[in-house]
């Protein structure tokens, strides 16, 4: 790529953090306040993770929360970022987001992984043949294509409340495999760089070579998400991320908490941050000012050449989460003016 893609769209993964003191309650509310303000910031999607049995994280019902955000905003997209489809009954994920795309025509995203979002353990409680569903994965995604599809009208299994429905079905990765599955099935892809960079670009490359046209998309789609804490300096961000550095810490030693106040970077934090282990998941998370992000997210955009990105940032305090995103749509709308500038 030579350039910033033209008018690139940009989004959020609300990941629903649980900060020490709050309640899950607590979250929602906020959860469908940033979606509002996000609305008014110009962002293309707000999509809700799937996540269970990790107390610093509150998205685990994905298709009840998002109804509660597409209930509360007008235009933006809602979606699933994703439902991990080995958790679930193909026919019910159909039932239950035909019935969003009725609700909230033209704003529903069905964002679909194989990951668990969980560990082993709570996986087998939530579906214990789950590990069988997981080979079946691409044959899932097309049945529920089909009970979307008004040809499924004569089968003896039917979601008829998603029959004829408008939702577009995303693969979701963090490995090459779903790249070489959405490139065959001619969907868009998106791929979690926020946590797990190290294929990123081998699996774009993977579905540009080998995408499929479709009836659902003519031209590759590609959807990138990263990490994003911006404030007023670069210092503030620095104390801002303090919070998201200690929830991961708390993740790779499995000893996990909620999500902590920030608190001043120290010589120790910073090293623990250079460790291999964080630099692995770190690579895309760019944290500083407006104009340290907009630096490193436009080299994002011109090395990767994605259609979308996509941006996570947990954040303690709610007003300061506005406030980086807010910042991260001014960094978008500059570089998009500068793109149109030299267009």
């Amino acid at each position: 790529m030579s350039g910033i893609r033209k008018n690139i769209p940009y989004s959020i993964l609300e990941l629903a953090s649980v900060g020490v003191g709050s309640t899950p309650g607590d979250v929602f509310n906020k959860s469908l306040d940033l979606a509002q303000k996000a609305e008014e910031f110009g962002y293309n999607r707000f999509w809700l993770a799937e996540h269970h049995n990790m107390i610093s994280i509150a998205s685990s019902a994905t298709a009840v929360l998002i109804g509660h955000i597409a209930g509360g905003t007008k235009k933006i997209r809602v979606g699933s970022g994703g439902i991990m489809l080995p958790n679930h009954s193909p026919l019910i994920v159909s039932e239950q987001f035909g019935t969003l795309g009725s609700l909230y025509p033209n704003r529903i995203d069905l964002g679909l992984g194989r990951a668990p979002g969980t560990d082993q353990v709570t996986a087998h409680a939530i579906r214990s043949d789950r590990m069988k569903s997981v080979y079946h994965f691409p044959d899932e995604v097309s049945q529920i294509q089909q009970y979307f599809s008004t040809d499924n009208d004569h089968s003896k299994v039917r979601a008829t409340v998603a029959e004829g429905v408008d939702v577009p079905v995303y693969i979701l990765g963090s490995s090459t495999d779903s790249a070489h599955l959405a490139a065959a099935k001619g969907l868009p892809y998106a791929f979690a760089s926020h946590f797990a960079p190290a294929m990123l670009y081998e699996a774009l490359n993977i579905y540009y070579s080998e995408f499929q046209p479709s009836k659902y998309l003519k031209e590759p789609y590609t959807i990138a998400c990263i990490n994003a804490i911006v404030a007023d300096t670069d210092y503030e961000a620095e104390k801002l991320s303090t919070s998201m550095v200690r929830m991961m810490y708390g993740v790779l030693t499995n000893n996990m908490d909620y999500l902590q106040p920030p608190i001043e970077p120290s010589q120790e934090l910073r090293e623990l941050v250079q460790n291999p282990a964080f630099q692995r998941m770190f690579k895309y998370a760019f944290i500083g000012s407006k104009e340290t992000v907009k630096d490193r997210v436009k080299d994002f955009l011109i090395s990767t050449g994605v259609n979308e990105v996509m941006v996570a940032g947990n954040i303690f305090d709610h007003e300061d989460r506005v406030r980086s995103f807010q910042i991260f749509s001014e960094i978008m709308n500059e570089l998009k003016a500068v793109e149109n500038t030299v267009s």
